[in-house]
Order: structure tokens, then C-alpha cells, then sequence
């Protein structure tokens, strides 16, 4: 593993199997994802539909996301989490993509 301790979560068959252990907590921008892996890191997924906006809206709550996650040393290993962005009216600052992860971290006991 690299120095970062942020892994993406790519493979079809690691994401069904986070959606099909039911775990999950949403609110206004975002639903979260999480089931326990055998791993001692945590693996992030994301998946933000074209309905949320452009390329370049997409990129950027990409990029927020995972810059929140990576930021979040609180949260215990060996977890996969996929944070699926809900479209609407896209997270326009860092502080509202952290604080609405921070809540839905919160409430699926991760932190």
C-alpha cells in the first residue's frame, strides 16, 4: 500500500457486495454505503450520476469527497464505504461536503 491511505473501491463484485449488507445512512446531498472488509484500511467508492451535473460539477464533489475522507483520520479501519452523490442541488463548499459526511459517519458507527 502507498503512502496515502485512501484506496479506491473499483472492482463490480466488491460494490455489490457493500450494497447487499444493507448498512447504509443518507441525508439531503449524500448516501453512504458501508459493509467491514478483511482488510486493515478502509476502500472508498464513489458514484455520482450524469442527473448530478457536468463533468466538471462531478469532478469537483469528487474531488471534495475524497479530500473529506482523506482528512478524517477518526474513522476505524477496515471498512468499505461507497458515497453515492444524490442529485438536486450539487454541494457547493468544502465545509457542506464534510460536515454531511461527518453526519452519515457518524450515524453507521464509523467514527
Amino acid at each position: 500500500m502507498r503512502n496515502n491511505p485512501l484506496v479506491s473501491l473499483k472492482k463490480q463484485a466488491d460494490f455489490n457486495r457493500v450494497f447487499n449488507s444493507k448498512k447504509s445512512a443518507a441525508n439531503k446531498l449524500f448516501v453512504v454505503y458501508a459493509a467491514v472488509n478483511a482488510l486493515p484500511y478502509n476502500r472508498l467508492g464513489l458514484s455520482i450520476s450524469k442527473k448530478v451535473g457536468c463533468a466538471v460539477v462531478r469532478n469537483r464533489i469528487r474531488r471534495l469527497v475524497k479530500e473529506c475522507m482523506r482528512l478524517k483520520p477518526d474513522i476505524s479501519g477496515g471498512h468499505d464505504i461507497i458515497v453515492i452523490a444524490r442529485s438536486g442541488s450539487p454541494p457547493d463548499s468544502f465545509v457542506n461536503v464534510s460536515g454531511s459526511l461527518s453526519q452519515l459517519l457518524r450515524k453507521l458507527g464509523l467514527t
